[in-house]
């Protein structure tokens, strides 16, 4: 993919292929095939049971087979970047040099595009191994604005996928994150603040402050991620281009009310969601993490034992 005896330089070559630069550089170490297999369920069991931590899901993995323990399941949660989503106290000091912003959008209304955006990232399995996606999405359409893998969750990726969506699509007003280092850190912030964006921050494991974020990574691994076997980063980066292009321009969006992404910015089309509120906007029980539900038909995974 990157031809280190091309003309054209390495850095120039990174971004017409749409990765970071710092990840044709980094020699990851391989991942066990058995700590593959337990991260791929981990992501399931995560976007089923959000709420669930390392003591529950190691509990869930138990259950299906699987010895490991506590301990170990909590070094794959924080490879792969996830947590428990829950609120809680905010007892957790920030990295030293990195602002906490306040979340704005409590009780704003939703009413026009480029009013707000969000940002996240997620895991994406593969065959072998793994990818981090970054996202960009317009809170009022929900609209994929702009989008990068990596391999690593460095924060330039993050930055460069920001200023993508600058570049394309104007700038927001409000534009929100979690508190993960990558978007806590002068290099992201300041892109923003020099952009005369307000930062808007979640509150630490809040898990409606990014409600609609969440709804697409449950679209995008249930409709796309979970029906493949991607057999390199070539591979999955063409594969999820065709999903986003089909989530914005043809899929259809029960709370656009109907509609898809790209035609509710028509003149014509009407409100999608009126002027709901972050707090009035319904959610369904499949996107409630606090829902009572039964237990989920279990998905044959990889006993391993250590």
């Amino acid at each position: 993919m990157i031809d280190r005896e091309n003309d054209l330089p390495i850095a120039k070559q990174a971004e017409v292929l749409r990765i970071s630069r710092g990840s044709v550089y980094y020699r990851p170490r391989p991942v066990p095939e058995t700590d593959l297999a337990i991260m791929h369920r981990l992501d399931r069991l995560h976007l089923e049971f959000p709420f669930a931590g390392s003591r529950m899901l190691r509990g869930l993995l138990v259950a299906e087979g699987c010895k490991i323990g506590r301990r170990h399941v909590r070094t794959l949660m924080q490879r792969m970047g996830i947590e428990a989503l829950y609120r809680r106290p905010r007892t957790s000091k920030p990295e030293p040099g990195h602002k906490i912003y306040p979340y704005l959008r409590r009780g704003l209304a939703i009413t026009r595009p480029n009013q707000v955006w969000g940002m996240d990232i997620t895991y994406i399995a593969m065959a072998r191994g793994f990818v981090y996606l970054a996202v960009v999405l317009d809170w009022f359409s929900r609209r994929v604005l702009a989008w990068r893998l990596s391999i690593t969750m460095e924060a330039a990726f993050c930055l460069e996928t920001l200023q993508d969506a600058l570049a394309r699509h104007g700038k927001p007003n409000i534009f929100n994150t979690d508190q993960g280092s990558q978007f806590t850190g002068t290099a992201f912030t300041g892109a923003l603040a020099g952009n005369g964006i307000a930062i808007s921050m979640d509150g630490k494991g809040a898990w409606r402050d990014n409600v609609f974020v969440e709804r697409l990574w449950r679209s995008v691994k249930y409709e796309e991620v979970y029906l493949r076997a991607y057999d390199s980063v070539s591979d999955a980066r063409a594969s999820l281009s065709r999903h986003l292009d089909f989530y914005n321009n043809q899929r259809p969006h029960s709370s656009l009310n109907g509609m898809t992404p790209r035609s509710s910015l028509l003149p014509t089309a009407a409100p999608p969601h009126g002027s709901l509120t972050l707090a009035e906007t319904p959610l369904s029980d499949a996107e409630n993490p606090f829902r009572e539900s039964e237990p989920p038909q279990k998905i044959p995974m990889l006993s391993v034992s250590y």
